[in-house]
């Protein structure tokens, strides 16, 4: 089993920054892919940024130039840098990582006022 926990979501003016980090426990060693989703009130989940099966990193064409995947490997340990925030990007965001099958955080809510 793999564990996720997100922390550093919150509320932040149009404009502004977050980064939000995803904390991975358990059978690490199993995970071959890794993201960020979010889901907005009424709307699908959607991929926002990931760590494919090849390494490359992949992001949605909404949040490209805005937004910066990156992890620390020695802390199991996934960021997602998200400058220039927009309020179309008030979500819950979840951690998610493929390790046999998707293991999924309990969510943070950004919240970018106008």
């Amino acid at each position: 089993q793999v564990q996720l926990v997100e922390s550093g979501g919150g509320l932040v003016q149009a404009g502004g920054s977050l980064r939000l980090s995803c904390a991975a426990s358990g059978r690490t060693f199993t995970i071959v892919a890794m993201g960020w989703f979010r889901q907005a009130p009424g709307k699908e989940r959607e991929l926002v940024a990931q760590f494919s099966t090849t390494g490359n990193i992949n992001y949605a064409d909404s949040v490209k130039g805005r937004f910066t995947l990156s992890r620390d490997n020695a802390k199991d340990t996934m960021y997602l840098q998200m400058n220039s925030l927009k309020p179309e990007d008030t979500a819950v965001y979840y951690c998610a990582a493929y390790a046999m099958q998707w293991w999924w955080g309990q969510g943070t809510q950004v919240t970018v006022s106008s």
